[in-house]
């Protein structure tokens, strides 16, 4: 459990949270609650909480994946509520995670790891809307056989069967920003 300030700032926190993200209040307050979060599930973090501070929200509940004080992913529920002061303004946002039961970390990329050259990335999110073989390689430069030669590394780097799948797993993944259109690669994961 959390409690944030209006701008997003973690301000105080019970033992467990500060045990999951960084070991001391020193190290986890006054950072961005949301730099605590998966790379692709900051913006839309981000978007929500601040739905809570502006008053159009009254709660707000999501699975979201984190990165515990060594950088191992976890998945976790999270609720989050207004806390009004005084003046009827939004004074802090409490929130309160918990583990979410089932969720097997390894396929989740941890922001460090840098997986996509910079063409894996276009080719990936020219897949991802839908654009195909012959028009993305005219947009990218390339040929056709250079696109497909592409696609194949991409295929065998996610360990997927098909351009479905590899759409589907990117975003599993959170290489894909979510929320987003045209689907755009989360920039941590390009090299």
């Amino acid at each position: 459990m959390a409690r944030l300030d209006p701008n997003l700032l973690v301000q105080q926190a019970n033992q467990e949270f500060f045990r999951q993200f960084g070991g001391s209040s020193a190290e986890v307050c006054g950072r961005a609650f949301c730099d605590l979060a998966h790379p692709s599930l900051r913006q839309p973090l981000r978007h929500q909480l601040g739905r809570l501070v502006d008053g159009s929200r009254r709660r707000f509940a999501t699975h979201v994946v984190a990165f515990a004080a060594e950088g191992t992913p976890f998945t976790s529920a999270l609720t989050a509520v207004p806390v009004r002061g005084e003046t009827s303004r939004v004074a802090s946002i409490l929130v309160v995670m918990r583990s979410a039961a089932g969720f097997e970390g390894a396929d989740v990329v941890t922001p460090h790891k840098k997986v996509l050259t910079e063409i894996e990335a276009r080719i990936l999110e020219g897949i991802a809307a839908g654009v195909s073989t012959v028009p993305l390689a005219s947009r990218l430069y390339l040929s056709r056989q250079g696109v497909e030669y592409h696609v194949t590394r991409l295929l065998r780097k996610l360990r997927v069967p098909n351009r479905a799948a590899l759409v589907s797993r990117a975003y599993s993944m959170g290489v894909l920003e979510v929320g987003s259109w045209p689907p755009k690669v989360v920039q941590d994961f390009i090299k």
